[in-house]
Order: structure tokens, then sequence, then C-alpha cells
């Protein structure tokens, strides 16, 4: 294959296609989510992945699960639970078991920002989906992401 292959520029074009709708949306959800609780996308990210955890076997995440979940490095995502941290959204422990691991936890203030958040997150979100979908080289991608069922 060439650098001129129609098959490479056709994937050049869906990818430059989906970085623009994933632009649009994270950008309409930021606007949102400032304005109404200021809270970046990151940050919501981030607690809604926390909030997520259970006292169970293996249900607290380790720093570089958090990271990859919220896509960031785990030095950004160690700043961003610091921040989070002093606004006390959320909150580090020892791990009882291995006291060289440490735990974050969303705390209840988290948790009733998280709560409030959502319904902003998720409505922003649908609206960036319906503006997008009006233009037909993101429409595809538009179903594509509406067809996904999170697993059971």
């Amino acid at each position: 294959m060439t650098a001129t292959d129609p098959a490479l520029t056709a994937l050049a074009q869906g990818w430059c296609a989906l970085s623009a709708l994933h632009g649009r949306i994270e950008t309409h959800i930021e606007r949102a989510l400032q304005t109404r609780h200021d809270l970046s996308v990151r940050e919501y990210s981030l607690l809604d992945v926390l909030s997520r955890q259970h006292a169970g076997e293996g249900g607290h995440l380790q720093m570089k699960q958090v990271a990859d979940a919220v896509v960031l490095s785990q030095s950004a995502t160690t700043r961003l639970v610091t921040r989070l941290e002093d606004r006390d959204l959320l909150e580090r422990y020892l791990c009882p078991t291995d006291r060289r691991g440490i735990y974050t936890d969303v705390t209840d203030a988290g948790r009733r920002l998280l709560e409030t958040a959502r319904p902003t997150h998720d409505a922003a979100l649908r609206e960036a989906l319906d503006e997008a979908a009006v233009n037909p080289e993101l429409a595809p991608l538009v179903r594509a992401v509406e067809s996904l069922k999170t697993p059971a």
C-alpha cells in the first residue's frame, strides 16, 4: 500500500471525522458542566469512575487503572485527584492490606455534586449528538455511538 492508497485515505478521513465528533461533544459537555457545576469534563469523568468503585474484592482501582479510565497519564491523574481532594470532593487513604497502596474515594460532597451534574452531562451529550447528527460526515458515527450498549 502507498500513502495515496484509497483505503488509507478513507481510513484517515474516518479518523478525522471521529476526532471531530469527539471534540464537538467534549466541548459542548465542558461548557455545560463548567457553567452549571464549576466542573470540567475530566473532573466529572474522574468522579464518575471513582464513584463506581466498591469495597469488595478488586473494588478499588489502582491509579494506573483510573488514569486509563479517564484517558490521562498517571501524573496528570494524580494532579487531578489532588485538585478534587483540595475541593473536598475526593479523599485518599492507605490500603488496609498494603500500606504502600493509596485508595481514592469520592466524598459525600463529591457524590452530591456528581448526582447534580450527571443530568447536565447527559443532556449536553444528547444535545451534542443531535447537533452532530445533521452533519452527513458525522451522522454515521452518531448512529454508531447510539447503537453501543454497555456490558451487563
